[in-house]
């Protein structure tokens, strides 16, 4: 690291975020063990797809540990490719707010948008999975922050190299939603495009000017 950066705040995140992984297994052990084997495995999605509710509380732990150990990579991410950071608990918390504001707004206007065209069904699919490949990400997050927090062992490869692996893994997520749903992203191509400019693309270049203006 660049500078020694006090780790109680982000221990007790970190905990926070194995608090909501354990509740999660302990509310629903198959479920959690189907959900740690979906990628290659189109089990979970299949079977847990059919009986989504508007708040799941299994998802909605899940995206618990998402937020704070995004949050928590993101510092680092940044710290180390950006400008050297301090911890400070307000400007910490201002971007866990934004990362899960983005999230939750994102998402509420994908299933308003399946609401507005009548394809309900179709949204409520695909988003399921993107919000499993995205919890499952979180899993990914928790893990690296662990290395990030408590060693000092090349840091930026850890860094590139979890980046690489979640891109991978909502890739495979994209491209399984694009198959099950070809037929109609032909037929409606330009609505596509402008979906993936609007509502993929957007809300990232937003949260890349939240992390950017960190100090502030």
């Amino acid at each position: 690291m660049r500078e020694l950066i006090t780790h109680e705040w982000f221990t007790l995140f970190t905990m926070f975020g194995f608090i909501t992984i354990a509740s999660a297994k302990y509310m629903n052990t198959t479920r959690f063990n189907d959900f740690i084997s979906v990628i290659g495995n189109s089990k979970y999605l299949k079977i847990y797809s059919k009986d989504q509710k508007f708040i799941d509380v299994f998802d909605g732990l899940l995206f618990l540990n998402l937020v704070f150990s995004a949050s928590i990579f993101i510092f680092f991410a940044y710290s180390h490719f950006g400008s050297s950071q301090s911890f400070k608990l307000v400007p910490f918390l201002k971007l866990l707010f934004s990362v899960s504001t983005i999230i939750i707004i994102k998402t509420l206007l994908e299933r308003l948008i399946g609401s507005l065209f009548d394809i309900d069904s179709i949204i409520d699919n695909y988003l399921f999975q993107k919000i499993t490949f995205k919890n499952y990400s979180g899993l990914l997050f928790l893990i690296a922050n662990l290395f990030l927090l408590y060693t000092n062992s090349y840091p930026k490869i850890i860094i590139i190299s979890v980046i690489s692996l979640i891109c991978l893994i909502n890739l495979i997520g994209f491209i399984a939603s694009f198959k099950t749903h070809q037929k109609t992203i032909n037929s409606n191509l330009f609505y596509f495009l402008l979906y993936l400019c609007a509502l993929e693309i957007a809300p990232y270049v937003l949260l890349y000017k939240v992390i950017s203006e960190y100090n502030a």
